[in-house]
C-alpha cells in the first residue's frame, strides 16, 4: 500500500495567477494596445450587426487644452450608456466628435501669432485648422485612456469639408423657409474679442459697477394734473452703466404706478412713490416731502432735457418698470438693451449706438469721444456731477454677464447681424418656428424630468436667434450682394452651388475662390449685373454644433436616442441642436436628454485651476487607474453635482480591492474547473447553491433594469454590496470548507464550482461597462466554455434564465430564513469570542433553541448548519433556554459551548471521531471520507 498522502497537499487550496494587486496604471495602457491590435471596437460591431440600433449622438466639447474632469465625467458617463446599450444586445456605435471652430481656438491661434500683425483669412484659418487638429489627437489619446470605445479614426469634426457643407447647406434651408432676417438690434458684443455673442457664450460672474442716481429736468408736455408741472421738477434714474447716457432717448414710467413729486434738499424730484425712501438712504437725503402724487401714464409723452446733450427725450410707458430697485423710472437706451429696443421700436425712437467693435465711442462730446466705454464711465459721471446732475454715486456689486471664453464683461450693442426669427411661420406654415420648437420637447425623456421644464421655459422667452459673427474661423454665411444695386441674391440653386464648393475644399473656399467662380456661370442679379461681392460674416458655433445631427447622423441613426451632457447645454448644445432640427426636419434630433451635475471639489466647490483644487483625468489615471476613475463615475448620482477628491479616490480604492478579491477568491477556486467537463446541472446543485444562483438572478434583473434607465450608482452599489457582503463575508466564506476538503471531484464541491463559475461569469459581465479593464483581465483567467467570445465587452449581458435554477419558492424562504438565523449565531460567537469562551469559530459547538416550527426547518437542514455557521457542531435547546436571545429571528436563542472531540489537523473542525482512522490517526470522519475518494482516484490513475 502506498505511503500516507501529506495532509496539507490533500487540500484544495486556491490557485492562481490572476495577482492580487491590480498595478492599474501599468497595465491599463498594455490593455489598450491590445484592444487596438485585436481591433476591438470593430469586432463588437461585427457581432452586434443585425440587432437594434442604439444611437447616443456624442456632444462636441472644444479642442482646446487638456481634457479636464467634467469632461472625463461626461465622456465615461457616455461609455457607460454605450457599453450597456451593446451588452444588451444594441448595435451601439459611437462616433465622438469636436466642435473646432469658434474663437476659442482663434484666441489661441492668436496669442500664438504674437506681434506678427495680421495674416490673410485663408492662412489665419490653415493655422486655425491645425491647431484644432493638434488638440483634437490630444484628446483622443485622453479618451482612449480613460477605456472609452468608439470611431476614434474617423470621429465628427465641425471643420471637416462634409460638415461644413452641412452647416452651410441647413443655413440655407432657414433663409429658404423664411426664418432669417438681416436688421439692427442689440446683442451681446465682447468688445475685446470684437464680436457678437449668443446667449450660451455669455457666463455671469461677480462684478463692480458703478452706480448712479441721475437727473433729468422736466420741460413739460406731461398730462392731466401733472400737466401743471413746471420745469423746477426733475426726474430721477437709477443704472449701473454711466457710458449709456449719452445714448439715452427716453425715461420708461409704468403707466399704473405712483409716482411722487418730492421736495428735498436736491430739488424737487420725480420718482416712483414706493422708492422715495431709498433714493434717501442712497443719495444721502435728509428731509423729502411729497407735494403731489400721480399715475405714471401722465407722464407719457412728457419732454425731459437730457443731462448734458442738447437733446429733449420722451415719458414712455413700459410694464417691464419694477420697484425692486432704482425709482420706478427707466434710463432707455434702445441701441443697448432689448426692453429698451423693444421699447425704441414702439415709440420710434432712435437707436443710438456709435460704438466701434472695440467698445469706443465714435461721436459725442470730447471728454469721452475715442475711448472705450468701460474707461468713460468715470468721465460720465464727472460730466454728471459738474452738469449738477448727479444725485449720487456708488460702487454696485453684481451679477454681471461676461465673455464665456476672455471672461472680460460684456456689453449690449446694436448692430447688423443676421437673426432666425424665433415668431415666424415658414413658408406654407401655419405655425411658428418658436411653436414647432415647442411641441417637440414634450415628446422627448428629459432626465432628470426637471429638464423638460427647463428647456420649454428657456425656448419659449428666448429672443431672436443672433446667428451672424465678426471673425474668420467658422463656417461662412452663404449670402452675396449684387454689386450693382446691392441686392441679395436668392436664387437658391446657384446659392448650393456654394455647397458643392465646400464639400471638396471645405468653407476654405469662400476664401480662396471669387463669388463668381463660386457661382454657377452666369449668375446675375435682376438688376442685370453680373459681379457679386460675398457676405463676410461666419456663423454663430453654435449653429455648427448644433447641425451635428444633420452631419452625423443617417438613415435610421436619426433621430438620435439620447444626448447627454452638463447643465448649460440646455441654453447651449440641447438648445441649438433642436432649432436646427426643427428648422430643417421639423422634428427633435432627440429621443432623450440625459444632464449630468457639475464636478465639486471635498468642500463643495466648482473645480478650477485658478483655485489649485482640480484633479486632473491623467493624473488619476497615472496614480489609481483609469477604471478607478471609472468607478467613481458609476457610483455617484451624476445627475446632482458630483464631489471629488483625494479622500474619494482612497475610499473607492478600497471598494476595488474587495471587488477585486472577491474575484481572485472566485478564480483561485476554479482552477481546476472545466465548463465543459464539471458543470453541474440544476436538479443535482446542493440547495444552497441553487438558492444563491436565484439570488444572482435577481441581481441581474435589477442591474439590467437600472442600466436600461441609466442609474449607474445603483449597479455599482448592488454589485459592491454582493460582493463584499453576500459573497466574501457570507457565502463564499461558507464554501471553504467544501471547496477546499472534499475530494477534487466531490459533487458537493462540484456543485459549489459551478455555482461560483456561474456567479461569477454573470457578475463580471454586470461590471465590465464600468471596469472595463479588469473586466478584460478577470476574463482571461475565468474559464469559459466552448465559444465564449475573446473578449468580456463582445459578449453579452448574462440572461437571469443563465442562473435559475427551478428552485421552489419554500426552499427560497427556507434559506432567507436560515442566512438570518446564521447572523444572530455569528453575533452569539462574536460575543462568545469576547468573553474568551473560545478563539474561533470551529472551537465552537452552538446549542440552539427555538419554538416547533422554527425547530423543524432548521433541524431539516441539521446538515447543512455546521458549515453554515462555519461551526464544528450544532445542536438544540429547549425554547427560549438560550444565553443569547435574538430580536430579528422570534424565538431563537443560543449557547455558545466548547465543541466536543479533538481538532482534525486537515479541517480544523473538532470531531469526537478524531483518531478513528489508523492510517490518518489526526483527521476526522468527513475527512476520512475525502481521503479515501483521493486515494481512490490516485490508485485508478496509478494502475492505468
Amino acid at each position: 500500500m502506498a505511503e500516507p498522502l501529506e495532509l496539507k497537499k490533500t487540500l484544495n487550496l486556491p490557485k492562481t495567477d490572476f495577482p492580487m494587486k491590480a498595478s492599474l496604471p501599468q497595465n491599463e495602457p498594455k490593455q489598450l494596445a491590445a484592444w487596438q491590435d485585436a481591433n476591438l471596437y470593430e469586432s463588437i460591431l461585427t457581432a452586434r450587426q443585425g440587432k437594434p440600433l442604439f444611437v447616443l449622438h456624442d456632444g462636441p466639447p472644444y479642442p482646446t487644452g487638456t481634457i479636464h474632469l467634467g469632461t472625463g465625467l461626461n465622456k465615461i458617463l457616455k461609455d457607460l450608456i454605450v457599453k450597456t446599450k451593446s451588452m444588451a444586445g444594441h448595435y451601439a456605435p459611437f462616433v465622438p466628435g469636436w466642435d473646432c471652430h469658434g474663437l476659442p481656438i482663434e484666441t489661441q491661434v492668436e496669442k500664438e501669432l504674437g506681434g506678427k500683425g495680421k495674416v490673410p483669412p485663408a492662412e489665419f484659418r490653415r493655422l486655425c485648422r491645425e491647431f484644432a487638429t493638434r488638440y483634437v489627437e490630444q484628446h483622443k489619446r485622453d479618451f482612449k485612456r480613460l477605456g472609452v470605445f468608439g470611431r476614434w479614426n474617423d470621429p465628427y469634426l465641425t471643420m471637416s469639408h462634409e460638415y461644413e457643407a452641412t452647416i452651410a447647406n441647413a443655413f440655407l434651408d432657414f433663409i429658404e423657409k423664411g426664418y432669417v432676417y438681416r436688421g439692427r438690434k442689440p446683442v451681446y458684443w465682447c468688445i475685446y474679442d470684437s464680436t457678437a455673442l449668443a446667449e450660451a457664450e455669455v457666463e455671469y460672474e461677480d462684478h463692480s459697477s458703478p452706480s448712479i442716481w441721475v437727473k433729468f429736468a422736466l420741460v413739460g408736455g406731461a398730462s392731466g394734473d401733472a400737466a401743471k408741472l413746471g420745469s423746477d421738477v426733475s426726474a430721477v434714474i437709477w443704472t449701473t452703466t454711466p457710458w449709456t447716457i449719452p445714448h439715452n432717448r427716453a425715461l420708461a414710467f409704468h403707466p399704473d404706478f405712483e409716482y411722487a413729486i418730492v421736495e428735498t434738499e436736491k430739488g424737487k424730484l420725480l420718482l416712483a412713490a414706493d422708492r422715495v425712501a431709498a433714493l434717501q438712504a442712497e443719495c444721502d437725503i435728509r428731509e423729502a416731502r411729497v407735494l403731489a402724487k400721480f399715475k405714471g401714464h401722465h407722464f407719457e409723452h412728457a419732454k425731459f432735457q437730457h443731462p448734458f446733450l442738447p437733446l429733449q427725450v420722451p415719458g414712455v410707458l413700459a410694464t417691464y418698470v419694477t420697484l425692486d430697485q432704482g425709482t420706478g423710472i427707466v434710463h432707455t437706451a434702445p441701441g443697448h438693451g432689448v426692453d429698451d429696443f423693444n421699447t425704441g421700436q414702439k415709440y420710434n425712437l432712435e437707436t443710438a449706438a456709435p460704438l466701434d467693435d472695440r467698445g469706443i465711442y465714435t461721436e459725442g462730446l470730447p471728454e469721452y469721444k475715442g475711448i472705450d466705454v468701460f474707461k468713460a464711465n468715470p468721465i460720465i459721471v464727472k460730466l454728471l456731477d459738474d452738469r449738477g446732475a448727479l444725485l449720487g454715486h456708488h460702487p454696485y456689486k453684481h451679477s454681471y454677464p461676461h465673455c464665456w471664453r476672455c471672461h472680460n464683461p460684456v456689453i449690449f450693442r446694436a448692430t447688423e447681424q443676421w437673426f432666425i426669427k424665433m415668431d415666424a411661420a415658414g413658408s406654407g406654415e401655419s405655425k411658428t418656428f418658436r411653436e414647432k420648437a415647442l411641441e417637440q420637447i414634450h415628446g422627448v425623456k428629459w432626465i432628470p424630468s426637471w429638464g423638460e421644464d427647463r428647456m420649454y421655459e428657456m425656448i419659449e422667452h428666448r429672443p431672436d436667434w443672433c446667428v451672424s459673427r465678426q471673425r474668420f474661423w467658422g463656417t461662412p454665411i452663404i449670402v452675396f450682394y449684387c454689386d450693382g444695386c446691392g441686392k441679395r441674391l436668392e436664387d437658391f440653386k446657384a446659392l448650393r452651388n456654394v455647397i458643392e464648393w465646400f464639400k471638396k475644399e471645405g468653407a476654405d473656399a469662400w476664401y480662396k475662390h471669387s463669388a463668381e467662380e463660386l457661382l454657377p456661370a452666369g449668375t446675375k442679379c435682376s438688376c442685370g449685373e453680373s459681379k457679386w461681392r460675398k457676405e463676410n460674416d461666419i456663423l454663430d458655433v453654435w449653429f455648427d454644433s448644433g447641425s451635428s445631427n444633420l452631419s452625423v447622423l443617417k438613415g435610421d441613426e436619426w433621430p438620435a436616442d439620447v444626448y447627454l451632457e452638463g447643465p448649460d447645454q440646455y441654453r447651449g448644445w440641447f438648445h441649438s441642436s433642436l432649432l436646427v432640427a426643427v428648422g430643417v426636419k421639423n422634428r427633435s434630433p432627440y429621443k432623450g436628454v440625459v444632464t449630468h451635475g457639475w464636478t465639486l471639489d471635498e468642500q463643495g466647490r466648482p473645480m478650477s485651476k485658478s483655485l489649485g483644487n482640480s484633479i486632473e483625468p491623467n493624473e488619476i489615471c497615472e496614480k489609481w487607474g483609469a477604471d478607478l476613475l471609472r468607478l467613481w463615475v458609476a457610483s455617484v448620482e451624476y445627475q446632482a453635482d458630483v464631489k471629488m477628491s483625494e479622500r474619494v479616490m482612497t475610499q473607492l480604492s478600497e471598494a476595488y480591492r474587495k471587488i477585486r478579491n472577491t474575484f481572485r477568491f472566485a478564480l483561485g477556486n476554479l482552477s481546476d474547473f472545466d465548463p465543459a467537463k464539471n458543470l453541474v446541472a440544476n436538479d443535482h446543485l446542493e440547495e444552497m447553491d441553487r438558492w444563491m444562483l436565484e439570488r444572482t438572478a435577481d441581481l441581474v434583473k435589477k442591474c439590467r433594469e437600472w442600466y436600461a434607465n441609466y442609474e449607474f450608482h445603483r449597479v455599482y452599489h448592488a454589485i459592491h454590496d454582493y460582493c463584499t457582503v453576500d459573497l466574501s463575508a457570507f457565502y463564499y466564506d461558507v464554501l471553504k470548507d467544501r471547496l477546499y476538503t472534499k475530494a477534487p471531484n466531490n459533487p458537493a464541491r462540484r456543485s459549489a464550482q459551478t455555482a461560483v463559475y456561474k456567479i461569477s461569469s454573470a457578475l463580471i459581465r454586470l461590471a465590465a461597462p464600468i471596469l472595463v479593464f479588469t473586466a478584460e483581465e478577470i476574463w482571461r483567467y475565468l474559464p469559459k466554455s466552448t465559444g465564449a467570445p475573446s473578449s468580456v465587452h463582445i459578449d453579452l449581458f448574462p440572461e437571469e434564465s443563465e442562473l435559475r435554477t427551478g428552485i421552489a419558492p419554500a426552499q427560497i424562504n427556507t434559506w432567507e430564513l436560515l442566512a438570518r438565523v446564521r447572523a444572530e449565531v455569528l453575533k452569539a460567537l462574536e460575543t462568545a469570542r469576547n468573553e474568551k469562551k473560545i478563539n474561533s469559530g470551529l472551537e465552537a459547538k452552538v446549542l440552539l433553541g427555538a419554538d416547533l416550527e422554527l425547530k423543524a426547518k432548521l433541524k431539516a437542514h441539521l446538515a447543512q448548519l455546521p458549515g453554515l455557521f462555519i461551526v464544528s457542531q450544532v445542536d438544540f435547546l429547549s425554547a427560549g433556554a438560550g444565553d443569547f436571545k435574538s430580536e430579528a429571528v422570534p424565538s431563537l436563542s443560543a449557547t455558545i459551548q466548547k465543541a466536543e472531540g479533538a481538532k482534525c489537523d486537515r479541517c480544523w473542525n473538532y470531531s469526537t471521531h478524531v483518531g478513528e482512522n489508523t492510517r490518518y490517526p489526526t483527521i476526522c470522519e468527513r475527512c476520512s471520507t475525502a481521503l479515501a475518494e483521493i486515494e481512490s482516484i490516485a490508485d485508478t490513475a496509478t494502475s492505468a
